[in-house]
């Protein structure tokens, strides 16, 4: 595609993938538990969020989850502490699930029966590039009414069709500067 940044960042120029800053914006969005995995309290809520239903427990057994029941209820009832691996496991489960579930919520959300989400893009900052190398680059914000692709890929965790989906889906709206807010301070969006 034209426009994509080959040396991003060479001449100081400071910012972030746009699909990286809309997938931070979904995970806040998505309202994760706030308290880290490596506490009692924020790994009691991530295996209470997986082990509630057997619903749940089953699409945390296909994501990853590979304990035994013995375990699971070992830790919840504190006589056993997961170690680091199988916490960093939890998580990545929890994530994953958490995702998958708000995923369908999130889309109508931000669709909003065809009419959109107002999406605002922060350019990059430029502050410590030489004056004469520094590009006129504006604050915008353009109404994205098709987040299917998006979404999906967030929910799937996956980078590349995210990227995929963004560019084809929202930034390629802007107009022919669009490959001028493939890197942003930031995305905003409230939904």
């Amino acid at each position: 595609m034209p426009e994509h940044n080959i040396e991003f960042g060479k001449y100081g120029a400071r910012g972030v993938r746009g699909h990286e800053a809309v997938a931070r914006q979904l995970d806040a969005l998505a309202g994760f538990i706030a308290t880290p995995v490596t506490t009692r309290r924020g790994l009691l809520a991530r295996l209470h969020y997986l082990t509630r239903t057997d619903h749940a427990r089953q699409a945390a057994r296909e994501v990853g989850l590979a304990v035994t029941d013995r375990t699971l209820k070992a830790w919840l009832e504190g006589k056993r502490n997961p170690s680091r691996k199988s916490l960093q496991q939890v998580e990545t489960v929890y994530r994953t699930v958490r995702r998958h579930n708000v995923a369908r919520y999130l889309l109508a959300r931000l669709n909003r029966e065809g009419r959109g989400t107002r999406v605002e893009f922060h350019p990059l900052n430029q502050s410590q590039v030489d004056r004469p190398r520094q590009r006129v680059v504006d604050y915008r914000s353009l109404n994205v009414r098709h987040w299917d692709r998006i979404v999906e890929a967030w929910a799937a965790d996956d980078d590349q069709a995210l990227d995929d989906a963004w560019v084809s889906d929202a930034v390629v709206d802007l107009g022919s500067q669009w490959g001028q807010y493939e890197y942003v301070t930031n995305i905003g969006f409230a939904a």
